[in-house]
């Protein structure tokens, strides 16, 4: 049995990464002066990297176009978004998203299929090459090229084209996030810098869990997830980590609409079992949390950690 291409020990590459996700276009009509404090928040945090998330628009899971669309990310906002970053001590990651205007039930980004490929790949290689220029010019230190693209992960000749091109405009860490249930498919980790992973999965089957059942579960999928990552050359991401603060965040972490009462405290179990089962572990670069935008509160019901018992947890281990 051949040994693995790279000891996880020499993968490891302090500091850890310690990030949170910024969304511009989430915030609406947010003044510039209001996405400054939410990255001071950040900051404050003890984070030492944003991912800005960024995206243009196909109408469904079948157009052969994307481009920006009206009440998208603004560039001009985004320009600023880094810079305020940079100035505070922040690096950024740049992590463009397809948006889809229509989605039909079982479709998503994951899904798509479209009617020309090779007409989508020039107009989705526009799009990564627009945010690596304005990246590389206003000091951005990664990029992704994708993210959760799991029907079009096998057009590996396309995505090591992509990211020859974008090395041509852009000099930082480039990474590629993959969904939780799909990274096994992809072909093209060696021609990247890291190996990018959301962490949505599901780490109970019912509700009540305690945060040692979390805990277990998580140590669960860290064994083959850690056998299957011994392979790869490449340092680990987690690139969204989060949960809602919902009754069934734990059961489904992917799941931000979900209808049932707001529950801080399975929120807060959730990221103590990551944060347990992750914090020091060769190998893996570190986490980015999905998502420091909203209100935050104990009646928002969202991802954002602000004003819950999650916010400690991630200052704790942010600061460690």
């Amino acid at each position: 049995m051949l040994a693995p291409l790279l000891s996880l020990t020499l993968l490891a590459a302090p500091p850890p990464v310690r990030c949170v996700a910024l969304a511009p276009h989430f915030e609406g009509e947010a003044t510039a002066a209001e996405l400054a404090q939410n990255l001071n928040e950040i900051k404050d945090l003890g984070a030492n990297l944003v991912m800005v998330v960024v995206q243009w628009a196909q109408v469904d899971v079948t157009s052969d176009t994307l481009g920006p669309y009206e009440w998208g990310t603004d560039d001009a906002k985004v320009r600023a978004v880094i810079a305020h970053a940079r100035a505070v001590g922040l690096d950024v990651l740049v992590f463009p998203i397809v948006k889809l205007a229509r989605i039909e039930p079982g479709q998503w980004r994951g899904t798509l299929s479209p009617r020309d490929r090779g007409r989508w790949w020039a107009a989705y290689e526009r799009f990564i090459l627009h945010y690596a220029r304005l990246g590389a010019e206003a000091g951005a230190g990664w990029l992704s090229v994708g993210s959760e693209l799991g029907t079009l992960e096998a057009d590996e000749p396309r995505w090591r084209q992509l990211i020859a091109a974008v090395r041509g405009v852009f000099r930082g860490q480039l990474i590629y996030s993959a969904n939780w249930d799909h990274f096994q498919h992809v072909g093209f980790w060696d021609a990247l810098d890291a190996v990018g992973l959301n962490a949505y999965h599901p780490i109970t089957s019912r509700d009540g869990a305690t945060t040692l059942d979390l805990t277990r579960a998580w140590r669960g999928i860290r064994r083959w997830l850690l056998a299957w990552h011994a392979w790869i050359p490449r340092p680990l991401l987690f690139t969204e980590m989060g949960y809602p603060s919902v009754e069934g965040g734990a059961r489904r972490p992917y799941h931000y609409g979900a209808e049932t009462p707001p529950d801080m405290g399975e929120q807060a179990r959730a990221y103590a079992a990551f944060i347990d089962t992750w914090r020091d572990q060769p190998g893996v670069a570190g986490a980015c949390v999905w998502i420091w935008t909203g209100r935050g509160g104990f009646e928002d019901k969202g991802y954002m950690p602000r004003g819950k018992p999650a916010e400690a947890l991630l200052r704790a281990w942010f600061r460690e």
